[in-house]
């Protein structure tokens, strides 16, 4: 008992150390972090829009990739329907799912600032080398013809296949720094405990959504054009350019952002984290309690609400995972469904390109996020009470339901297509045009542009402002999970519906000559199970508990 005072004395310089500690490592967190400053001098809209405008080049640059990656696989690559929907997913996947790594190193090592630097150069690389892929000659000394159902007449190098897929990866690699860290960092801008600021940051996650739908849409009209009629080489450079902008408009903000240290992070990593504050929980069991002093139990008690608080997120993230799967078909199967129709417009006889097509759903998203910010919010906020109008959890099931609605309209349209081609005599003829417009498949892009809004942007502020503090962009990352265990989920789909369809010499669901296959089928086996997905979902949100909401900002 004579010995205690000493420690004591010992513990309490030892936490002045950490703290000061602490301190330190906070000020080196991101570069140029502002010191006694004031708040209202960064952050802000000023800031925001300086990041808005580099997420809106960045998804310029992605969608100029993947709005119309399958026509380039079944095209100048020679894969067929379903070898290619599934490459597409695959990578899809990877590029979402890889941002949880990227979150991870950024909250615990370099920081949000430093990783999108970092990460819009191998951005910059990955597309580069994308552009120049697309420039090999063919075995025979040329560039590939492509026949008119799209498929590569001859087919290329192996070299090119497989510095094609290494540059796609690198892009891939660079996002999962670059998506979840960007937004992470625009909300940053907003302080959560401030009201007024508050509810800018709720409206940021809708402008933000309104940038990168704005810039899909402009992107997937253009280049697909570009790169179905003029050249993949072009098609792929220009999104090369336009990401390096995009980096040189961030480092003209630096001055203008707000900075956060780690909050309680110190700089550990997200496991180490998670580690100590497993460990916490075990030193609060009854046998332990009396030793522990008072301010490590009080320590520990944070880092064990920490670990609680990411667990409660699980049943939520868990029910979101099949509006993954249902994101995943607009860029593939929904194009080549399109690539089948009459798609010519106006008097001119202008064909639109089916990757297009998708610009009904960018433009439903700007018109639905305008809508819901300036009118749903306003009149549900003054019905319920609730500040964001409806709460987050409403806001994904509501997209989820539109997501199922868009699924089974899919499905009809296929039907008539189908039967259209039939009346029409084309069935066997893959490369002809089924006599239906193009006007036939545009609600599906419209419903699903809608669920986008509600669910996306929903799950975007529902996995940053559920996160603690120290993991913001490892919330964004989880919610970009969803998007790519979805993406995975449907590549595993397509290839075990392809197998059992054409098992004992049947035709597949997903063939290459569509007007043989049942594409309704597949659509309606998704609508099903993301009804299913609700009701689970429905179940889980109506006892989540929201969480308190602290800030750390300097």
């Amino acid at each position: 008992m004579c010995g205690f005072p000493q420690k004591r004395k010992q513990q309490l310089l030892s936490h002045r150390t950490a703290v000061a500690r602490t301190a330190v490592m906070a000020s080196e967190f991101e570069p140029l972090l502002p010191r006694g400053g004031h708040r209202p001098a960064t952050g802000g809209w000023k800031s925001a829009l300086f990041i808005i405008w580099v997420e809106v080049a960045e998804r310029f640059a992605y969608y100029g990739i993947s709005g119309n990656l399958i026509s380039y696989l079944t095209g100048p690559l020679g894969q067929s329907t379903a070898a290619a929907a599934a490459g597409v997913n695959a990578w899809s996947g990877a590029a979402s799912m890889l941002p949880l790594l990227g979150a991870a190193v950024a909250d615990s090592w370099l920081g949000r600032y430093r990783t999108i630097v970092v990460s819009s150069v191998l951005y910059i690389a990955g597309l580069g080398m994308l552009a120049l892929s697309s420039m090999f000659p063919s075995p025979e000394g040329q560039q590939c013809n492509v026949s008119a159902h799209g498929r590569g007449a001859s087919p290329p190098s192996s070299l090119q296949t497989a510095f094609f897929y290494l540059s796609l990866y690198l892009v891939a690699i660079a996002q999962s720094g670059h998506k979840p860290c960007v937004q992470a960092f625009g909300a940053d801008q907003f302080d959560a405990t401030d009201p007024t600021e508050s509810l800018s940051r709720g409206s940021f996650f809708n402008w933000w959504y309104l940038g990168i739908c704005g810039s899909a849409t402009v992107t997937i009209a253009l280049m697909s054009y570009v790169q179905d009629n003029v050249s993949w080489a072009i098609g792929f450079g220009v999104p090369c350019i336009t990401m390096m902008l995009a980096l040189v408009v961030f480092l003209l903000g630096t001055k203008t952002y707000r900075f956060y240290d780690s909050g309680d992070s110190n700089g550990a990593s997200v496991l180490s984290r998670v580690t100590e504050a497993l460990s916490a929980a075990r030193k609060r069991s009854p046998e332990s309690g009396s030793l522990v002093e008072h301010g490590e139990r009080k320590e520990n008690d944070a880092m064990v609400e920490e670990v609680r608080s990411i667990a409660r997120l699980f049943p939520i993230w868990a029910t979101c995972l099949l509006y993954g799967v249902v994101f995943a078909q607009p860029p593939t199967l929904f194009t080549k469904q399109a690539a089948t129709l009459d798609r010519r417009v106006g008097s001119s006889g202008f064909q639109i390109p089916p990757a297009a097509l998708q610009c009904f759903s960018g433009t439903s998203m700007i018109i639905c996020v305008v809508l819901y910010d300036r009118v749903l919010v306003p009149v549900a906020r003054r019905v319920s009470g609730v500040a964001l109008g409806i709460t987050m959890l409403q806001r994904i099931g509501t997209g989820m339901a539109l997501a199922v609605a868009a699924l089974v309209i899919a499905a009809l349209v296929e039907m008539r297509r189908l039967s259209t081609a039939m009346d029409a005599g084309v069935v066997d003829q893959p490369d002809a045009v089924v006599p239906m417009s193009l006007w036939w498949i545009m609600p599906q892009y419209v419903l699903i542009g809608a669920a986008d809004v509600f669910t996306m942007v929903g799950m975007q502020e529902f996995f940053y402002d559920q996160m603690p503090s120290a993991f913001k962009s490892l919330g964004l990352a989880l919610y970009l999970s969803v998007l790519g265990v979805g993406s995975f989920m449907s590549s595993f789909l397509i290839w075990v519906i392809d197998g059992l369809t054409k098992k004992g010499g049947g035709t597949s669901w997903l063939a290459d000559n569509l007007n043989r296959g049942h594409l309704d089928y597949f659509y309606l086996l998704i609508a099903a199970l993301t009804a299913l997905e609700l009701l689970a979902f429905l179940y889980f949100s109506a006892s989540y508990a929201y969480k308190r909401k602290t800030a750390n900002v300097h």
